[in-house]
């Protein structure tokens, strides 16, 4: 019943849409939005069906899809055409990819077109620029509090400038990542002006009050994500005369999903991006989606179903797009912003591996694989047709959110250690090189992040500071084998920009007003071009560290055990200092990776007796495929030298 109600109200807008609509050929839109309709009508409904608009509304999110379907140029409808017939084509174990601010890693989107050849000589294929659409000089959050969606801010360039660039990216075969930041906008943006003015139907695109009643009944609930630089979650307008809804700063105000305009309204500027490129788009702050009190107005199900909605939006107009979900939050959550399907993404295809970079992260201070064993079997099993993005450093500060659960199964208590953890990042615990900044300390909780550069707190800036040859050398290995997890473990690795050559933490931020509040600028430096020219100046740390990266990523490359194909197997080994996990290639009988890693500054014993009973080491003989040295096996063990790691073919 409900089936034939939904194909009424589809014969029926289609019977109202627009000539300018109607008189287009449109196909494939037409077959898209037929398969998707059901979905569509389904999840509208639940949102917003008990709306004396709704028809009208339906008819607004049909003619939005019809529009940027009308105006997507001709090779991105053909390259949907083909990634629709290969709809597995970015479990790929060829894409590798690097996030980057395009201020940082050039002077502008121009720029960086003479900059590419930089990322295809390491090995770089997906580029994840970070937020360039229009926001205020002084409070602007990084970019994440936009001004205007549509318009790219005049320190990067413009739209053509965007344009240009996608266009050398796709001749490169290289991807072309964007930031869509859907949780809130900028309060300098056209719709907070027409609010502050006393617009009622803008006013309704955020979350506005008279007076504090409202707000103090949500702030029972919700925790703060800002307590030191913003605390609370709501913020008084002078002008408007009335409490506004701020849950990141008070200059981001949050938008309103419950008003189908608004979800309307952000479809059409996720559209408009991926009409302007975009292989991928990057979904900023999902999880705070949907605001109900009494929560903490996180992960909640109507959160879930904008992201379906979205995605199933986009199936129709732009199904060759991605979406990653920008959720950093507990492993239980994070794997519902892939959906609910058994096997396909409903939500978002990609979603960041933010419990694995902590873990990583937590190996290296410890230098035990306890806690990181644990972590990783706590991950519930992703979607046949989802994946991974995993890496060790981005623009955002580590946090320790991994299970309490694990860390007592691990042997520690769940606060002292994050204490701990806090204290060698920052340098303040015996032996540790670590030069980390905390960032966003709780003083109610004692809860505290961490900024730094990789190699800062890898330990490189303290070895070269000291001119410590062993220091240094210990430095690289940690940096060479926490991204050789990342290249390994499955799913779409990330890099940082400026990781690939060592960079170390930038105190320049310091001297900006506008940055120097932020200590997450450390981490979020001007790319030092001369230092990038001596990566092929052998002995130089930038030699050491780009050669070797860039040899792990040709290697990956070429094994395709590493696509993502739920296709790992994490292995107990009785060593706590070692992480042991296999990939292998369904397609390829013979085809088995043994990965190895070494947390310890100590060599390591890998046992092969139980190994071999695993079916691995069967032979008088093993290689390594990122050296490519061939090992006798001798005896019943091998030797993992410290900070080392191995992918042996077995």
């Amino acid at each position: 019943m409900y089936e034939q109600v939904s194909h009424s109200l589809l014969n029926d807008i289609l019977i109202a849409l627009k000539p300018e609509i109607k008189n287009q050929k449109l196909q494939h839109f037409y077959t898209r939005l037929g398969a998707n309709f059901y979905a569509i009508h389904s999840l509208f409904t639940s949102l917003y069906g008990d709306r004396p608009d709704f028809k009208k509304q339906m008819l607004n999110l049909v003619e939005t899809m019809a529009r940027q379907y009308i105006v997507r140029p001709s090779h991105l409808k053909k390259t949907d055409l083909a990634r629709e017939k290969d709809h597995n084509w970015f479990l790929s174990q060829k894409w590798v990819g690097m996030a980057l601010y395009c201020d940082g890693y050039a002077d502008s989107l121009q720029d960086m077109q003479s900059r590419l050849h930089y990322l295809q000589d390491l090995g770089i294929n997906l580029v994840h620029i970070m937020p360039i659409c229009d926001c205020p000089d002084d409070e602007s959050d990084g970019g994440y509090a936009v001004r205007d969606f549509r318009k790219v801010d005049k320190r990067f360039g413009t739209l053509k400038d965007l344009d240009d660039l996608a266009a050398n990216l796709r001749k490169r075969d290289m991807l072309l990542t964007l930031d869509v930041v859907v949780n809130h906008t900028s309060d300098e943006h056209v719709w907070a002006q027409k609010a502050r003015q006393g617009d009622k139907a803008f006013q309704n695109y955020y979350f506005t009050y008279d007076d504090r009643q409202t707000p103090d009944m949500f702030e029972e609930s919700m925790p703060e994500v800002f307590p030191e630089i913003a605390p609370g979650n709501f913020t008084w307008n002078e002008e408007m005369g009335k409490w506004v809804m701020t849950v990141f700063n008070r200059y981001q105000w949050d938008l309103n999903y419950r008003n189908p305009a608004v979800f309307i309204e952000m479809l059409d500027i996720i559209l408009f991006w991926a009409n302007h490129g975009a292989d991928i788009l990057r979904l900023d702050a999902v999880a705070f989606l949907w605001k109900k009190m009494g929560s903490s107005c996180q992960n909640e199900r109507e959160a879930h179903q904008i992201l379906q909605l979205m995605k199933d939006c986009c199936q129709v107009t732009a199904p060759g797009v991605l979406f990653i979900a920008e959720a950093i939050v507990a492993p239980t959550e994070i794997i519902k912003y892939f959906g609910e399907d058994a096997i396909n993404a409903k939500e978002c295809e990609i979603a960041y591996n933010a419990t694995f970079m902590a873990l990583l992260w937590e190996a290296t201070a410890t230098k035990s694989t306890a806690l990181l064993t644990k972590g990783i079997r706590s991950i519930p099993e992703k979607l046949e047709r989802a994946t991974w993005l995993n890496y060790i450093r981005c623009h955002d500060d580590i946090g320790w959110g991994f299970s309490d659960a694990n860390i007592i199964d691990a042997g520690y208590d769940p606060k002292l250690h994050r204490r701990f953890l806090v204290d060698y990042f920052t340098g303040n615990f015996e032996h540790s090189n670590a030069k980390g900044l905390t960032f966003g300390e709780n003083v109610k909780t004692g809860d505290a992040r961490i900024s730094g550069a990789l190699a800062s707190l890898a330990g490189l800036e303290s070895a070269l500071e000291n001119n410590d040859s062993e220091a240094i050398d210990a430095a690289i290995k940690t940096i060479l084998l926490l991204h050789s997890m990342i290249l390994s473990f499955g799913g779409i690795p990330l890099l940082y920009y400026g990781d690939a050559i060592g960079t170390l933490n930038d105190d320049a931020y310091l001297n900006d007003e506008r940055k120097s509040n932020d200590n997450r600028w450390v981490h979020r430096p001007k790319m030092n071009w001369d230092n990038a020219a001596r990566r092929s100046q052998q002995g130089t740390v930038e030699y050491l560290i780009f050669s070797a990266l860039k040899k792990m990523i040709s290697v990956r490359k070429a094994v395709t055990a590493f696509a993502d194909k739920n296709n790992r197997e994490l292995l107990n080994v009785d060593n706590a200092h070692l992480f042991v996990f296999s990939r292998f290639d369904y397609s390829l009988a013979q085809s088995r990776v043994l990965v190895v890693g070494n947390f310890d500054i100590k060599p390591q014993v890998l046992d092969l007796v139980p190994m071999r009973r695993m079916g691995f080491f069967q032979h008088a003989s093993v290689q390594d495929l990122y050296t490519g040295e061939t090992f006798p096996l001798l005896n019943e063990t091998i030797i993992i030298p410290a900070l080392s790691f191995f992918w042996f073919q077995t």
